[in-house]
């Protein structure tokens, strides 16, 4: 059962920190800065809660989307180079085969440990989301993270200008700063934690690349350039192709984690070398 991943403790420890900066961003903080019941505080707690909603699916479809496992059946597609017989092509196909677990690897596929299994297109094993990112939920991860970096930084906004407007010489008590500089600086922490992993993102998916693959390609780029040669990243198509293999052709689409009609099997990929 898939919701058998939720039964982790990184997974609980997300919700309720996403239930902990709702409520109090919302039911605190907007409520002292500009109230609830004014048409400001109303439009505020509005666009709040809607990024906030957005990012809980996102999380919820980064959860429950099977990542993508190597189809049954699989066997690679050897070329027929001249000269070649079949023994040749079947230690070609050797070559391609996982050493952990009885299947052939497609490109760009990857075992993870964790789940035991080859993972197509495969990014990492998050841990938050008990479950691997690759070819069928990369693009609900990506906007788990782009929302989660949005709603965060509208909730440091909302946090910062309640402390601007709070009148601090009437309030008597050290506990109430103290929570306001704890929330400020928690959630300004979670912001620059998820406005990286954001930028970290967003450079791999404008070159279509995995994790696995930059760091594959750093250590091909350099024997590349001991050689006098220059490594070109494979799978990077341009920049506008690249982003739409992942969130889609309509941009209209690239804002709903669920919409992967346009996902392939995740068994080939276009290369610079189909576009020649």
């Amino acid at each position: 059962m898939k919701w058998r991943r939720f039964v982790s403790f990184p997974i609980l420890a997300v919700l309720v920190l996403m239930e902990m900066v709702y409520y109090g961003t919302v039911f605190v903080f907007l409520d002292d800065w500009l109230g609830l019941q004014s048409p400001a505080g109303w439009i505020n707690a509005v666009i709040f809660t809607s990024l906030a909603s957005f990012t809980l699916f996102s999380f919820f479809v980064s959860v429950l989307t099977d990542p993508g496992g190597v189809p049954s059946g699989y066997f690679p597609d050897i070329e027929d180079n001249d000269g070649s017989d079949q023994e040749s092509r079947d230690a070609e196909a050797l070559k391609k085969r996982c050493d952990k677990c009885p299947a052939y690897k497609p490109p760009r596929a990857h075992h993870c440990r964790v789940c035991r299994r080859c993972v197509l297109k495969m990014d990492h094993h998050c841990t938050w989301i008990n479950n691997c990112v690759g070819q069928r939920n990369y693009k609900a991860f990506f906007l788990l993270v782009a929302y989660g970096t949005i709603s965060s930084l509208y909730s440091s906004v909302i946090i910062i200008g309640c402390g601007i407007q709070k009148d601090w010489d009437s309030t008597r008590t050290t506990h109430i700063k103290t929570f306001y500089i704890t929330s400020g600086a928690v959630i300004s922490l979670l912001s620059l934690t998820l406005g990286t992993l954001l930028g970290w993102h967003m450079y791999l998916l404008t070159h279509n690349m995995t994790t696995i693959e930059y760091y594959e390609g750093t250590r091909a780029a350099w024997l590349a350039k001991k050689s006098g040669q220059i490594y070109n990243h494979p799978y990077d198509v341009g920049s506008y192709r690249n982003i739409t293999m992942v969130l889609g052709p309509s941009i209209i689409k690239w804002l709903w984690p669920s919409s992967l009609g346009h996902v392939k099997e995740g068994t080939s990929f276009p290369t610079v070398r189909d576009t020649l």
